[in-house]
């Protein structure tokens, strides 16, 4: 973590360590699959490499160009960049570039690389309906988030599922479309490899995601917590996290299904599928993170 006033937070730290392992041992498995699978050891080498590259150098430009986000001057947004200079400040730390996304849906996030080369983003919906208090709550959550360096991590943890969901299709296409002049035997064999092939990219899909799940709700957490001790006021950032949550429900299906995407990195997550997609939430639930500030706001007023 970059040395800032934002708290540490060791817990986090661990779990992005074992995080990274555990996709780390991923990529081992896909990069074996892709070369069972016949494909020729260069190729995989660029596969990987590209996609790694992409996603680490190009995430800030690929969510802003997702959420028809763009960067503000002070002179665009000068109330913006006034909460965002106060923040850092306060935490010590170098500012990172401002933008505004021209959406109604109420939320701020928080991309790049690393703390060098990050953008915190809020989006027109939010600006309109938090008071100037809240709306820098918020804005402290997703400064702790670039302190913490923690996107960095979910960015390259959504590309283990991009190359199994790659290989998955890789094996499907192989299965359909296989057979010609070979052998009965050969046939099945190449089938079944495939079949195999298909069913373990699935398979690690599914661990990337619960890895990538488990860690996103602990970050949100402690950026929680690290955003609101910054500031000193948790029952500001609480005020904001109901009044976000409750304006979500006025939001239309199809502007919420449009944002679902960039869940991993928003304040508050766009779900347009009521109690039954909060199951997959990549986030904590709004009680958890309420009663987390409750007890924080009793700590620091002794």
């Amino acid at each position: 973590m970059a040395k800032t006033k934002i708290e540490v937070d060791h817990g986090l730290d661990v779990r992005m360590f074992i995080t990274g392992l555990g996709l780390v041992v991923l990529y081992a498995v896909l990069v074996t699959l892709l070369l069972r699978f016949g494909v020729s050891m260069v190729a995989v080498i660029v596969i990987g490499a590209a996609l790694l590259f992409s996603q680490y150098y190009f995430s800030d430009k690929i969510a802003m160009f997702s959420m028809r986000a763009h960067e503000v001057t002070p002179q665009q947004e000068p109330k913006l960049h006034q909460i965002v200079d106060r923040l850092c400040l306060l935490a010590d730390m170098k500012k990172p570039r401002v933008g505004v996304a021209e959406v109604d849906v109420p939320n701020a996030f928080a991309t790049g690389r690393s703390p060098s080369h990050a953008v915190i983003c809020a989006t027109r919906g939010l600006m309109n309906r938090l008071s100037d208090e809240e709306l820098e709550a918020v804005l402290a959550h997703e400064l702790s988030h670039v302190a913490h360096r923690d996107v960095a991590v979910m960015t390259i943890a959504s590309g283990v599922g991009m190359l199994a969901g790659l290989v998955s299709r890789m094996a499907m296409w192989g299965a359909m479309f296989s057979g010609g002049n070979r052998s009965s035997n050969s046939n099945d064999n190449t089938a079944l490899l495939e079949m195999v092939t298909w069913l373990v990219s699935i398979v690690i899909y599914v661990i990337a995601y619960l890895l990538t799940m488990a860690l996103s709700r602990y970050r949100e957490l402690s950026a929680d917590r690290s955003g609101a001790i910054l500031i000193g006021k948790p029952s500001v950032l609480a005020s904001a996290l109901v009044h976000i949550t409750g304006d979500m429900g006025k939001i239309p299906r199809t502007d919420l299904r449009h944002a679902e995407a960039m869940n991993n990195f928003f304040f508050v997550p766009a779900l347009a599928g009521g109690s039954a997609a909060s199951l997959f939430s990549t986030h904590p639930s709004l009680e958890k993170r309420l009663d987390q500030l409750n007890r924080l706001e009793k700590e620091l007023n002794g």
